[in-house]
């Protein structure tokens, strides 16, 4: 079993061979799991509603109206577009939520006075998931998270994966980008870096070697090092059979590890 983090946009975007590729993990008893996220398309439909929504220090604060509009987004017509989109493939999969079976139990972030309803992951139903697995269906997970009293939580992607990767027990996770992985000037050539260790990335933010959109990206890959989970593999979902290939052992992407 693996489990792989994609943004819905993301996601949206790339070929039908990337789902069929999922499609072939699936059938060679892999076991994809997928987590995804929403973020473009949750801010298009609060435009389009005329909800306002502010940022405090880059997150989004989730006031009650803006989370109908999160599990709208999330739970409804993105989780089910990639169902959709595995199906068309001849894949099988199921879409459910972390309020599903209470498949992710959740709390107030610290700062929520702040932020409002986003919430930390306390627990994963890792059986929900493995019995989908079993039924023969790939997981398709969308980050909502609930408490005992039923609150919902909008939860960060990358903190779901990660989490739902540790409950699971895998030790290795994909993130899947439009990007090939960290890249670094070498003698003024851009090249990937086949692997980096989360303080050598904090290193290259702090020179400017990883600035603008790719630092969102690598802090959220590194959001996905939870528990469990030693490394995360970045890798650009547009390259042929991507999966397969890291899966099979191939050094592409970049690495990112959690040294001991």
């Amino acid at each position: 079993m693996f489990v792989m983090k994609c943004g819905g946009s993301t996601l949206a975007a790339l070929p039908e061979s990337f789902f069929a590729d999922l499609r072939d993990l699936q059938t060679s008893g892999s076991g994809p799991v997928i987590v995804h996220g929403g973020g473009p398309a949750i801010s298009d439909n609060l435009a389009k509603l005329g909800i306002e929504t502010e940022f405090v220090n880059g997150l989004r604060k989730t006031t009650e109206p803006v989370l109908d509009v999160v599990e709208m987004v999330l739970a409804g017509s993105i989780n089910k577009q990639i169902v959709r989109l595995i199906q068309r493939v001849g894949g099988q999969a199921l879409g459910v939520s972390g309020v599903d079976g209470g498949l992710i139990q959740a709390k107030p972030v610290s700062n929520h006075a702040e932020i409002g309803w986003v919430g930390d992951v306390t627990s994963v139903k890792a059986e929900i998931i493995q019995g989908i697995v079993n039924m023969g269906y790939m997981p398709v997970i969308a980050p909502v998270g609930v408490d005992a009293s039923g609150q919902r939580y909008n939860i960060n992607a990358d903190t779901a994966a990660g989490a739902v990767a540790s409950y699971l027990g895998v030790k290795r996770m994909i993130v899947v980008t439009d990007v090939p992985g960290i890249m670094k000037t070498v003698n003024g050539e851009k090249k990937v870096l086949p692997s980096v260790s989360v303080q050598e990335i904090e290193d290259m933010i702090q020179t400017g070697e990883i600035y603008g959109g790719m630092i969102p990206k690598v802090r959220a890959a590194i959001a996905c090092i939870h528990g469990e989970v030693r490394e995360v593999i970045i890798v650009d979902g547009s390259e042929p059979q991507i999966l397969s290939r890291v899966l099979g052992g191939e050094t592409i992407g970049t690495r990112i590890m959690r040294m001991q």
